[in-house]
């Protein structure tokens, strides 16, 4: 099952199945990626609450996510997306302090930014606020806009 959302990074498709989210995509939407989507259904109670917690989130009211998660990925691409769930609100970490947190050495930074654009629960976990070793503003699946908007929102909202 799936809905919409208008936001301030564009329109949002939230996707669930079997009682969790397993992705939120930007717009343009890509139908024919292989995902399984199912059909649209606004009034399915994990999209409704999504989108009560997503829009929160957007008005600067929400700082953490209480939504039940089911990211598709490999092993490592998971243990990278549990480390973005550990960066607080209105903070950073770079791809190489990822990689340390793995126990991996420097050299591994490529492999976490990879796993990193793999993430399709943008937003909810948080590859956004995964930048650069330099402070710079580096890939982001969903565009460097959306990605300075998103640092932006949460950093307006701690002042």
């Amino acid at each position: 099952m799936w809905t919409l959302m208008d936001s301030p990074v564009g329109e949002l498709r939230i996707v669930e199945h079997d009682g969790a989210i397993t992705a939120i995509e930007f717009s343009p939407f890509r139908d024919h990626d292989g995902r399984p989507r199912g059909a649209r259904q606004d009034d399915h109670p994990v999209l409704v609450e999504a989108v009560a917690q997503l829009r929160a989130y957007f008005e600067r009211e929400l700082k953490e996510f209480d939504l039940p998660l089911a990211p598709v990925g490999s092993a490592f691409q998971k243990s990278v997306w549990d480390q973005l769930l550990m960066i607080g609100y209105g903070d950073t970490a770079s791809y190489g302090e990822i990689a340390r947190r793995l126990g991996k050495s420097n050299a591994a930074s490529r492999a976490v930014g990879l796993a990193n654009g793999s993430n399709p629960i943008p937003i909810v976990i948080p590859c956004h606020r995964v930048i650069g070793a330099d402070g710079t503003l580096t890939g982001y699946a969903g565009g460097i806009e959306r990605k300075q908007t998103l640092l932006e929102l949460e950093q307006d909202a701690l002042f």
